[in-house]
């Protein structure tokens, strides 16, 4: 048994507010605007990576997206210690 358990409760509660459901949204939108034009496709693999993120004041214009391998996109550049830079 895990350490600690999911609360799924809590995450549907939170998954649920209406910022939550629109930044979501925006990043569908924005796939599926590559995957149109054939830049990405179910399964393979590739996130597709906002260059000034929607967090930072961003936008989901073609011009801020960028195809990149999931295994890049999904982490951040750590210290010696294991924190985030």
């Amino acid at each position: 048994m895990p350490r600690n358990p999911r609360d799924y409760k809590k995450e549907r509660k939170y998954d649920s507010k209406p910022e939550v459901k629109a930044r979501r949204a925006a990043r569908n939108r924005a796939r599926y605007k590559l995957m149109k034009e054939g830049k990405v496709r179910k399964g393979d693999g590739k996130d597709v990576d906002h260059k000034k993120p929607l967090s930072k004041g961003g936008s989901t214009k073609r011009s801020n997206l960028r195809v990149k391998p999931a295994s890049k996109n999904r982490s951040y550049a750590r210290t010696k210690s294991a924190r985030m830079k």
